[in-house]
Order: structure tokens, then sequence, then C-alpha cells
């Protein structure tokens, strides 16, 4: 049986592809802020699941948390970071401009280093890292959020090239979904929007066939192509 710590599990993607992970045979770490909703999933699962309440954003607290879960489990062989944060903030409200850098930046990163560092002991892993579409371009009405995912993207991929020139079989995927039906899907206009049961199903086959990177739904490949080659003062104009 692999071991898999999903990094924010208490809601959300990260709540439903725990429980996909589980029901695929996976002993399951979960960890989030809200201890109940991580003690009322853990009842929910068909096999052994671990619980760490832990806040990304206290990131020394949550690096020393997550080793300790590691150890607990006697190892890691899948670490997918679905934690994060992001307020509709045109005004630029620092402290949520701040609040989202901290769980989306720091956070990541701290949980993204101690999972990597992990792998490269044991010489093999896989780590899954939630970015966004929205990491793609920078966007006036979220300016914080944008460019935290796009600080995720391009972080993933500084873990991948490190892995290729380790010649070690760790994996990096990073998934780029588009808008699911989570407390995370703010503002007007929304379409095509998955269910977090949908998007945690397409996050597993990705997580199964090893992809550096996935379009969650799928059909996001196309904007996602749209947005890198759609000229400045077009964009601008959205």
């Amino acid at each position: 049986m692999d071991n898999a710590i999903v990094i924010g599990a208490s809601s959300g993607i990260g709540r439903e592809l725990a429980a996909v992970l589980s029901k695929s045979g996976y002993a399951v770490g979960l960890t989030g802020r809200r201890l109940h909703l991580l003690q009322e999933l853990q009842d929910t699962l068909p096999g052994p699941a671990f619980i760490q309440s832990m806040d990304v954003s206290d990131t020394s607290e949550a690096m020393r948390l997550l080793k300790e879960l590691i150890d607990r489990m006697g190892g890691v062989d899948l670490v997918v970071i679905s934690a994060g944060t992001g307020f509709i903030n045109p005004d630029l409200d620092w402290a949520k401009e701040r609040d989202t850098i901290d769980v989306n930046v720091s956070g990541f990163a701290a949980m993204a280093n101690v999972a990597f560092r992990h792998f490269l002991n044991a010489r093999r892993g896989h780590l899954v890292g939630i970015s966004s579409i929205a990491a793609i371009r920078g966007g006036t009405d979220a300016p914080a959020y944008n460019a935290s995912k796009a600080f995720v993207s391009n972080y993933m991929e500084g873990l991948r090239i490190q892995a290729r020139k380790a010649r070690l079989p760790i994996c990096v995927t990073e998934i780029l979904p588009g808008f699911v039906d989570t407390a995370m899907a703010q503002g007007e206009g929304l379409f095509w929007v998955a269910s977090p049961q949908n998007a945690a199903r397409q996050i597993f086959e990705a997580v199964r066939r090893k992809t550096s990177r996935a379009y969650v739904t799928r059909r996001w490949r196309l904007v996602a192509w749209l947005l890198r080659f759609l000229p400045f003062s077009l964009y601008a104009r959205l």
C-alpha cells in the first residue's frame, strides 16, 4: 500500500482527492486548519487515514508537523499540495493580499520543500501542486492570487528540473484547474464550472499517468493556449 498526504484536505478539491486516493488503495495523511473537518473525513474513508491539523502560513510549525506526519506514516510516496486561498480584491486591500501570499507562496514553498527533500532522500516520489489557469496571466480583480499561482507553477518547474538533473524517479505534476465549484470560485461570469468530484477524478488520473502538467477539466487547455498568446492590448480589455 502506497502512502499519500493531501495538504489542504479539509474541503474542496483536496477533500475529494483524499477520498479518491483512499478508495484506490492509498493510506492517506490529511492536513488542514480545521481539525473537526479532518476527523469527519477520516471517519468516511475506507482505508487507513492519519490526520494532522496545521496552518501552512505558519511555515516553520507547518514544516515541523509535516515531517512528523511523514515519520508517523513510515514515509510517503505521494504529496499533494492543495492548500490555498484567494480573494476578489480590486481595491488591493493589503490584508487580503498578504494572506494570499502567506498561504499560496510561503506556505506552498514550505510544504514543497519538505516533500521534495524527503523524496530526494528516498530517491523517489511524486509531488503534485495545485496551481490554476490564473497562473498564466496577471489579473486585475485578484492580483495576488494570479501572481501566487504563477509562483506555484514556476516553483514546480524548478523542482522538476532538479529531479531530472539528479536523475531520480521523482515526478512533479502541476495541476491547472479552471473554475471548480468550491469556496475559491468567486466572481461573476463563471463558466465550465467542474464539480470537486470530477476535478478530483481527473487529478487522480494525472497522478496515475505521472504527467508533468494537467488541465482540469481538460477543455481548459484551449483557454490556456489562448491566454498565453493573446496580446496584452487585447487581454487588458477582457
